[in-house]
């Protein structure tokens, strides 16, 4: 008798959702709907109402249950992904207080750095929780509820992430696992626990207003018999979920050591899966752990998609044209560095840093090297961090890449000469519905009494694509030193950047 799953994708822009196949991971339908953002906010306030979420859900999951043709009441189990570090703040009846300040709101920089400060700087907190707190993780967001709404503050009695609030409005369950959690920084993940310190110094009551943490391979539970009927499922199990970042990871089959995740949009990260704590010192490399019990060490860039979409539009192209053009100006560009800070940086950390082409002459100040130069500074960008986790003990085999710049071929080609690595795509392209619902099978069948592990379910369900790039050892002395000199530039740069930021009243 077929049985199926369901993986949803709550993200910024919209909500994904997919039907699949429960002992094959074939997918059978899809469904989206996109999200609404609120305006007219404040200066680096990012928010959605949870409301936009639900509706969306219900939409895309409607869409994909159509295209599926199948017995909705042979659906058995269904999994959510969600933006990372979200607030979603809730009342003693389980309401949602006020809009969920989302990942990308940076309005909270004061209260991140009070935050940091008040647990004695950067290296006693990466001490103590194995992770540097950045603007957009969740911590900073209940502060500042605290200090600027203290009336909705007073209210508080449950924090929850994005996909832990789907997970709650279709159980009646309020559940936290470990990948998302520790994205808030109030976890020590090398413990898997809340940091007492951490919480208390936000306020004294904020503990037990924290869901319990548990392992990801526990459920939440079941959906309730009034979620169930909208649909026409019967039980459904509803997995752990997890972060957009971890569920991708398993979409990706990114669940066993030696395999990475690149994800080319707008930003950019690569991910990788360790069976043991990672912790950068420095805390460039944000210390994750994964949706399958073990952890994720993340690199985020800000610039990926953002700068060619900027440049096609400079030079009439579309992306056929962009890659054309490219090929035309030969790997290294002439020379041409491009550092692609259009709209700052995370890592390398320079928030109000600018772009800069270097290396402009009569030969390069041109359309085909600028292009060029644009691709290969996105990735250069990317092998500044890379560089860094290999640093701190990655030993990369194969890298699966996803996002818009995926379907680039030259860009993939790109990426394997600047990482050294074999670089595959993927069949199923949206990783984090997918490993939404790979998640909830591994949940399922563990429930049903089966002892099977996760990386057993991604290695039969995760399969490659055709398109690939390996290394082109012709390349790898230019794109050595490229990546060098971009380094160096770079941080020769921030100096100088940082005054005459400062003598501008910036």
């Amino acid at each position: 008798m077929p049985q199926y799953a369901v993986g949803i994708d709550s993200g910024t822009q919209g909500t994904k959702a997919l039907v699949v196949e429960a002992d094959s991971g074939r997918v059978l339908g899809r469904g989206k709907s996109p999200h609404a953002m609120i305006e007219g906010l404040g200066p680096g306030a990012s928010e959605q109402d949870p409301a936009v979420w639900i509706e969306a859900m219900e939409a895309a999951l409607a869409a994909a249950m159509k295209r599926a043709r199948i017995d909705p009441a042979k659906v058995v189990a269904m999994g959510v992904s969600g933006q990372q570090h979200g607030f979603v703040p809730l009342d003693a009846k389980g309401r949602v207080i006020r809009p969920a300040k989302l990942w990308n709101d940076t309005s909270t920089i004061r209260e991140t750095g009070d935050l940091i400060a008040g647990l004695g700087g950067k290296k006693a907190v990466i001490d103590r929780l194995g992770i540097s707190p950045a603007v957009g993780f969740t911590a900073s967001k209940i502060l500042w509820l605290k200090r600027h709404e203290p009336k909705r503050f007073a209210r508080l009695a449950t924090v929850l992430l994005p996909h832990n609030y789907l997970n709650y409005w279709l159980t009646g369950r309020a559940h936290m696992e470990y990948g998302d959690a520790s994205g808030t920084g109030l976890m020590d993940i090398r413990k898997l626990r809340w940091d007492e310190g951490a919480v208390a110094a936000i306020d004294p009551e904020l503990a037990a207003k924290l869901p319990p943490l548990s392992h990801p391979s526990e459920p939440v539970g079941f959906a309730k018999r009034s979620v169930a009927a909208r649909f026409g499922f019967g039980r459904v199990l509803v997995a752990a979920g997890g972060g957009d970042n971890m569920m991708g990871a398993i979409g990706s089959g990114n669940v066993a050591p030696g395999v990475c995740t690149l994800s080319l949009g707008t930003s950019g990260t690569i991910y990788s899966h360790f069976d043991r704590p990672f912790v950068d010192p420095e805390g460039e490399i944000a210390a994750f752990c994964d949706s399958t019990g073990g952890w994720l060490p993340l690199l985020c860039t800000m610039n990926v998609t953002n700068t060619t979409e900027i440049v096609k539009s400079l030079f009439g192209l579309d992306n056929a044209g962009l890659e054309r053009l490219a090929r035309r100006a030969g790997p290294g560009a002439g020379g041409l560095v491009f550092l692609p800070f259009v709209d700052g940086e995370r890592v390398p950390v320079l928030p109000s840093s600018s772009a800069v082409f270097f290396g402009l002459d009569r030969r390069t100040f041109n359309a085909a090297p600028i292009v060029r130069a644009v691709m290969e500074g996105t990735v250069l960008n990317l092998g500044y961090g890379f560089g860094r986790m290999r640093d701190l003990g990655l030993r990369p085999a194969e890298i699966r890449a996803t996002g818009g710049g995926a379907k680039s071929r030259l860009w993939l080609q790109i990426a394997a000469d600047v990482f050294g690595t074999p670089v595959v795509t993927l069949r199923e392209t949206e990783a984090a519905a997918y490993g939404a619902a790979l998640q909830s099978v591994w949940n399922w069948r563990l429930a049903e009494g089966e002892k099977i592990a996760i990386g057993d379910i991604a290695a039969k369900w995760v399969a490659k694509d055709k398109l690939a790039a390996e290394p082109d050892p012709g390349n790898a002395a230019l794109y050595a030193d490229l990546q060098a000199r971009f380094n160096e530039l770079w941080k020769r740069l921030v100096p100088d950047f940082e005054a005459r930021r400062k003598s501008l009243g910036a």
